[in-house]
């Protein structure tokens, strides 16, 4: 017979809890429902985030949220940081929080935070959260198959609309609706991509990188969702594609207004890149005032993100806007012609060497100042007459690239077409 009435209380909590769980699954309930019939039966704060800390559902107070904070268990974006949480406790004010995965046959599906700001959790009131986070596994489960279903239909009629083969506007804007969305209005098409370094980096298993794409795709739907529930992102094959509202397209504080919005959702995706976040990089079009303006959005953000990568490296994000140069160069569909322009106006200079591109960098130095030899000697850390040497040794090169007008602007775009080409 148990005396200790502590554990009388715990085994009391637990029992209640259960029944609460039982009531939960037999009637559809959600994640929410679960994070509250497990607040109230432990007395303490629950939230149910994704597997890198995103919070999907919770039951959480002020002061639950203030203790999270303040032991720097949240980053400025509102993500939990699950990896520094420990299973078996980290100090959280007074009290303490701890963590445990929500697993279902070997996947790894979400992350449970329990939080006590006055005390530490009862080791009974852990095996509870950890029969909670075993239903959450059942339910995350269930509905993740029927999401899987919804999101490639939804997927499949975005792309219907971009290759503009999803029928009138009305009808389009209508279908739209019964997802939630509202495409009739201006809007700017952002498109998202991981980073082949941090693709690279998962290992050659294709499961694994789908896992990976899929919990990149979930946190673009996640964090646009919190910012408007009516915009649209989905998942292609290999890119996550977004339709952030914009207020208007005449006046020019409307469009800041809606980049200023991408720019939160990228933050918000990104994060403190703490738990387990890979690297991505992301293009945005103009601003496509219609439905039928959408197809060739899409084209800009796509075009934005490849020359993006190319130019400024991974986790960029590159405004359609801002290629200038770049923008033509990239209509050129054979790359090799590119290459073959650079090499014959830049000769050695285009060869793929460290000397060549020691040169190219002092080249473009020289360009920007406009071949002011103290100026680029100085911007470059080199002695002036250190600077003078190379001017002549790219001039015995190029030809008279510092006094000749026309030569100077091939040299220029040669350099633009090697950043294109790679």
């Amino acid at each position: 017979m148990i005396s200790d009435p502590d554990a009388i209380a715990a085994l009391e909590r637990a029992d209640a809890l259960h029944t609460a769980l039982s009531h939960i699954v037999l009637e559809g309930g959600d994640l929410s429902a679960i994070a509250e019939a497990v607040g109230d039966a432990l007395g303490c704060g629950v939230v149910f985030t994704s597997t890198d800390g995103r919070e999907r559902a919770a039951h959480l107070d002020e002061v639950h949220r203030e203790s999270l904070t303040g032991a720097e268990l949240v980053d400025p974006t509102g993500r939990v940081r699950v990896e520094r949480i420990d299973p078996d406790g980290t100090a959280a004010g007074d009290g303490e929080a701890l963590v445990r995965r929500v697993v279902a046959a070997g996947v790894d599906l979400a992350r449970l935070v329990a939080v006590r700001p006055d005390g530490r959790i009862h080791a009974s009131d852990v095996h509870a959260l950890e029969r909670a986070a075993i239903v959450a596994a059942l339910l995350i489960t269930r509905v993740e198959a029927i999401t899987a279903v919804e999101n490639k239909y939804r997927g499949d009629f975005l792309r219907d609309v971009f290759l503009g083969r999803a029928g009138e506007a009305d009808d389009v804007a209508e279908h739209a609706q019964a997802f939630g969305w509202q495409l009739g209005r201006p809007v700017l098409v952002v498109v998202a991509v991981l980073d082949p370094d941090a693709i690279a980096a998962l290992g050659p298993g294709a499961e694994e990188r789908r896992t990976w794409q899929d919990r990149f795709a979930n946190a673009w739907r996640q964090v646009s969702s919190g910012v408007d529930g009516s915009i649209a992102s989905v998942a292609f094959s290999r890119e996550v594609v977004t339709l952030v509202p914009v207020a208007g397209t005449d006046v020019p504080a409307d469009v800041l207004a809606g980049h200023a919005v991408v720019d939160r959702i990228i933050e918000g995706v990104r994060g403190d890149r703490g738990g387990g976040r890979i690297a991505f990089s992301a293009g945005v079009s103009r601003v496509a005032p219609s439905l039928a303006d959408l197809p060739e959005a899409f084209r800009q953000a796509q075009r934005a993100v490849e020359i993006g990568r190319r130019v400024h490296g991974g986790g960029s994000v590159t405004r359609f806007d801002q290629l200038g140069l770049h923008r033509l160069l990239a209509l050129v569909p054979d790359g090799t012609e590119l290459t073959a322009f650079a090499a014959d106006v830049l000769g050695p200079l285009a060869e793929r060497t460290a000397e060549a591109a020691d040169l190219r960098e002092t080249l473009q130095v020289l360009l920007d100042t406009n071949f002011n030899v103290a100026e680029a000697a100085r911007a470059q850390f080199f002695h002036y007459n250190t600077m003078r040497y190379r001017v002549g040794k790219l001039q015995r090169i190029l030809g008279p690239v510092a006094t000749d007008p026309h030569l100077r602007l091939d040299v220029a775009v040669a350099l633009r077409a090697l950043e294109i080409v790679g």
